[in-house]
């Protein structure tokens, strides 16, 4: 049996037990009354008829991906014969389980969020200094994990050039980026569909380039996410019958920004998380040129007409599905410069 395989094999385990577990998961949420708050000062005015979806459907990738990439991996280990006797032949394993975990801590972060918005049935979950204080304690564990199981290195690599060694202040400015983009593609996650979609294109970039930088293992999460991506789609694509929530999109943010930093290939983890940084980035825009224009001129002016920029297209007359293919077609192009640009400089 081929490595890959056993990747596909993975991939598709995990979309018929997100796809499945659905049937199960969205009456549920619908009977204990688990519906999305909707307030529309963060959305258009049409979104309010969203009100009441269940959300916390990210259960259904969470729980496909974590079930089938450990179990991919182990049947890697047995087709190809690892020495078990050896130690640092399972540093791979620990890394693909520090992501694993890393990306459920945050999952966690999200479900306290979500269940706290459903207990009040208002859209105000955690502060943003609570979930801040808390990405910051699980970011200095991964951080840690990487580091011990083989990853020393603390210049930033982009590709045609690399920084200097920067030493601990390489961890700190790579928590300022778990932080920024783990909100991203929590950002990402305002239309049905769109965090689902830009996130499996993204796993199966990662795929690709994990497999040209020798980094089998980590394929096998990457590809069960792919397909627990596919899966939850069946029940999220517009219109939707169940939300992520919180719990799914951070989940998603550390899983994306835990396998770029794996890699260290930072140039790499730009290009193929493009979306989801312009997305924050559009938000960032807004607010700053909002300040200043009402600060000077005495009322807030605004460049897009609403953010994060998805909704922007959506005020422009974009339906929902043309938002979510245009923004995988995006992140598509630019991961594949991405992997062209990693086979030309390796």
């Amino acid at each position: 049996m081929s490595f890959w395989i056993i990747n596909l094999v993975t991939a598709l385990l995990s979309f018929v037990i997100a796809g499945v577990s659905g049937i199960f998961l969205v009456p549920f949420l619908h009977k204990i009354k688990f519906g999305q708050p909707i307030k529309t000062v963060d959305g258009p005015k049409w979104h309010a008829k969203k009100q009441g979806t269940p959300t916390m459907g990210g259960f259904m990738f969470i729980i496909s991906t974590v079930l089938t990439a450990i179990a991919g991996y182990w049947i890697y280990r047995w087709k190809v014969g690892i020495d078990t006797t050896d130690k640092k032949s399972f540093y791979p394993f620990y890394l693909m389980l520090g992501c694993i975990l890393f990306s459920a801590a945050f999952g966690i972060i999200g479900f306290i969020d979500d269940y706290t918005k459903v207990a009040r049935k208002k859209n105000d979950g955690l502060t943003p200094w609570q979930k801040i204080a808390l990405q910051l304690v699980f970011s200095v564990g991964f951080l840690a994990v990487i580091h011990f199981f083989g990853d020393g290195e603390t210049r930033i690599d982009l590709g045609f050039w690399k920084s200097p060694s920067l030493g601990i202040f390489y961890y700190i400015l790579m928590m300022a980026v778990i932080i920024y983009l783990t909100n991203a593609v929590n950002l990402t996650d305002g239309v049905d569909g769109l965090c689902g979609s830009v996130t499996f294109v993204a796993m199966l970039i990662f795929t690709v380039c994990c497999t040209i930088l020798k980094k089998d293992e980590m394929t096998c999460f990457t590809m069960a996410l792919a397909g627990g991506c596919l899966g939850f789609l069946l029940w999220n694509l517009n219109p939707a019958k169940c939300f992520m929530g919180d719990t799914g999109s951070m989940f998603l943010g550390a899983a994306v920004t835990g396998v770029g930093l794996i890699l260290h290939k930072h140039l790499l983890l730009i290009l193929v998380a493009l979306v989801y940084i312009l997305e924050a980035l559009s938000v960032m825009i807004q607010v700053t040129y909002f300040k200043y224009t009402k600060k000077k001129y005495g009322e807030g002016r605004r460049i897009f007409k609403m953010t994060p920029i998805h909704h922007h297209f959506e005020m422009s007359g974009f339906s929902e599905y043309k938002i979510v293919i245009s923004f995988s077609l995006f992140g598509m192009i630019f991961g594949v410069l991405g992997i062209i640009t990693l086979l030309a400089l390796n």
